[in-house]
């Protein structure tokens, strides 16, 4: 009878799963949707969703503007939490790598345009007496239309 390994037993588990599992990606879909985007390189190369990682493999992953190069401590197939990612990973990404992205994004944020509290879509009340300033606008434009009409019949 043979036995199947455990999780931490095994040698080699696809990169979609591994990535999911030390908590790279969120889904296991968005995993493997970076490796079709070549977004995620193993040992320097482009790979598929399937392609088998291994203890040791340098992987770099890029997620918006950050590129992180973690290498492989273990496997594993199973998601694990956050405390005990460090485990299973070495993050070898430079500090000066996140330093800049989190420079890029701040910039990012101050040159977005920023609309005022208020300035958005408007709440339900705002849009109850939108109407009803509205309709009174219709009747009042209705009488005015109505004394037109009568002011040109006479002339």
């Amino acid at each position: 009878m043979d036995e199947k390994p455990t999780d931490l037993e095994q040698e080699s588990v696809r990169v979609d799963i591994w990535t999911w599992a030390v908590r790279l990606f969120k889904t296991r879909a968005l995993s493997g949707a970076a490796c079709k985007k070549e977004q995620i390189l193993i040992n320097g190369q482009r790979c598929r969703p399937s392609r088998q990682v291994r203890a040791g493999d340098v992987l770099e992953v890029r997620r918006g503007l950050l590129t992180r190069t973690v290498e492989v401590r273990a496997v594993l197939t199973k998601r694990v939490g956050a405390k005990r990612v460090e485990e299973f990973l070495i993050d070898r990404t430079p500090t000066e790598v996140y330093e800049a992205a989190a420079e890029a994004i701040r910039l990012a944020r101050e040159v977005t345009p920023q609309r005022d509290a208020g300035a958005g879509r408007p709440t339900k009340r705002e849009r109850r007496s939108l109407d009803e300033l509205m309709e009174e606008s219709e009747e009042e434009m209705a009488s005015f239309e109505e004394f037109v009409k009568s002011f040109t019949r006479k002339r």
